[in-house]
């Protein structure tokens, strides 16, 4: 089931249930697409403005992308969901079956791509913020920091349904490759977003 069709208020109470999804992966790429949308949002409020005619171009070919990036995260929400499937499949396995290791071992792999993916995506987001933030209207430059900690934290939240599963991964080789790849999204991004944060925060004060 696509939960993404659904209320807010049908999201969140399923949530807030013992249904195994949406989980944190789903309710980070949720997170992920309302704080893209707040960055688009600045795009769509400066475009058309005389102020800024001269980043119109720019500002619209990245309104072009956040579309894409919303639509995409929204996706992940159902994605996510049908990658935990074949783990939550795997761990029904009898243990002393002896294919039981292999399967769960694929299984836990094929649970991270989502929320690495999600991650990534965050990535892309932000980037795209920070052009907003810097470039986009001054009136509604408050929205470009809300989408920028709120991506981050759909960021962050996404690398725990990563991490929860490299854990028990048998094969510590591709666990810290992928630990490590998290990680450095963690850090890059992460910084980004303190500082479209701290620039826009900082500005009110001035």
């Amino acid at each position: 089931m696509d939960m993404t069709t659904k209320s807010c208020r049908e999201f969140v109470t399923v949530l807030a249930s013992n249904e195994p999804a949406p989980g944190g992966g789903g309710a980070a790429a949720l997170v992920a697409a309302l704080g893209t949308a707040l960055g688009n949002m600045v795009g769509s409020l400066t475009v058309g403005k005389k102020k800024y005619a001269d980043v119109e171009a720019e500002i619209l070919a990245l309104k072009a992308k956040c579309d894409l990036l919303q639509n995409e995260l929204l996706d992940q929400v159902p994605a996510d969901a049908e990658g935990f499937v074949p783990l939550a499949k795997a761990y029904g396995i009898p243990k002393d079956d002896p294919n039981r290791a292999a399967v769960l071992e694929e299984a836990t792999i094929t649970a991270c791509k989502v929320p690495m993916h999600i991650m990534e995506l965050c990535c892309e987001s932000m980037d795209a913020i920070a052009v907003f933030a810097a470039k986009g209207s001054r009136l509604a430059v408050s929205d470009a920091g809300c989408g920028a900690v709120i991506v981050k934290a759909a960021l962050q939240a996404a690398s725990l349904n990563v991490f929860i599963n490299t854990k028990t991964l048998q094969n510590r080789e591709k666990a810290e490759e992928m630990n490590a790849y998290c990680l450095k999204m963690l850090d890059t991004c992460g910084k980004k977003a303190d500082e479209i944060f701290e620039t826009v925060k900082n500005g009110f004060f001035k």
